[in-house]
């Protein structure tokens, strides 16, 4: 059986949003409210703040929720691997990953009903013809326990090697055009559960780099490298940033704006320029830390 919530973005939520929705004459007004599969499992480490307790929406559900009213979307929140069929996948515009490690095992961090190896096929070809895909935080650490790269990684464009401690950290924004950066010419310098990545596809648009000067652990002891970027999987739109992991991060207007803008540029609402620049935007990303964790 299916386990899942819909969250009506319609619901009233005690969450502070100032000016987090991108510009609406930047939007095409479609009248339509588009449907979006949050997916939540955890068979490594299960956030906080995709968290249920209670029966209750986790408290990235409730931002979701609220962003939605302007942002003309709702979500379905699942952690039911079950939920992978061409049937169900269907009835959603958009996929937004909040994952961590291997899907498919049958131990899951968060006790829900495993993928299976054929759900995983189904989704990753759904993308392919078209199905929009919108992966934060820890998402960039779902199936990356292998030796090779994972066709999950392939979609994305990159994968997460790990991250240290939660600290501030500053993000160089290279495409200020791109919906949701507009008003990043100055970057942004967050405090945040940042992850160094790596194996990224030469085409990728590199929308924010990450720069490590300064920062301690040695998963940053590198030069700066892509922290958020958009690109194309076959005939789907797929939106990467690392953020997410405080729940400060969802309320902070900065990241609403760009989580939203990423959505609506892979809900085909609007359009933007996503040629690859991966080479002039960090140089030097193949240079990977020799220490830190893992």
């Amino acid at each position: 059986m299916l386990t899942v919530r819909i969250c009506r973005a319609c619901l009233a939520v005690a969450v502070v949003l100032c000016a987090a929705v991108l510009r609406a004459e930047d939007a095409k007004p479609t009248g339509k409210i588009a449907k979006i599969l949050f997916f939540t499992k955890s068979a490594r480490y299960e956030h906080s703040v995709i968290a249920q307790k209670d029966g209750k929406p986790s408290f990235a559900e409730k931002i979701l929720m609220e962003m939605g009213i302007k942002g003309q979307f709702e979500i379905t929140t699942t952690k039911d691997g079950g939920a992978m069929t061409a049937e169900n996948l269907a009835k959603y515009d958009a996929l937004m990953f909040f994952t961590s490690g291997d899907l498919t095992v049958e131990k899951q961090k968060d006790n829900s009903p495993p993928m299976t190896a054929e759900g995983k096929a189904t989704f990753l070809n759904a993308v392919k013809n078209g199905l929009s895909f919108i992966c934060v935080h820890n998402a960039l650490k779902t199936f990356d326990g292998g030796k090779d790269i994972d066709p999950y990684n392939e979609m994305l464009g990159g994968i997460g090697i790990g991250h240290g401690k939660i600290q501030m950290g500053k993000n160089v924004c290279v495409d200020t055009k791109f919906p949701g950066f507009e008003k990043l010419a100055d970057g942004l310098s967050i405090e945040e559960e940042w992850y160094s990545n790596k194996n990224y596809s030469k085409d990728i648009h590199v929308l924010l780099v990450q720069d490590p000067a300064g920062m301690k652990d040695g998963l940053y002891q590198r030069p700066p490298y892509p922290a958020t970027w958009a690109r194309m999987y076959g005939k789907g739109r797929v939106f990467v940033t690392g953020m997410g992991h405080l729940e400060g991060t969802w309320t902070n207007p900065v990241f609403q704006t760009i989580l939203n803008g990423g959505i609506q540029w892979a809900l085909g609402r609007i359009e933007a320029d996503i040629t690859p620049n991966l080479e002039t935007a960090a140089p030097k990303y193949a240079e990977l830390p020799t220490t830190g964790k893992k």
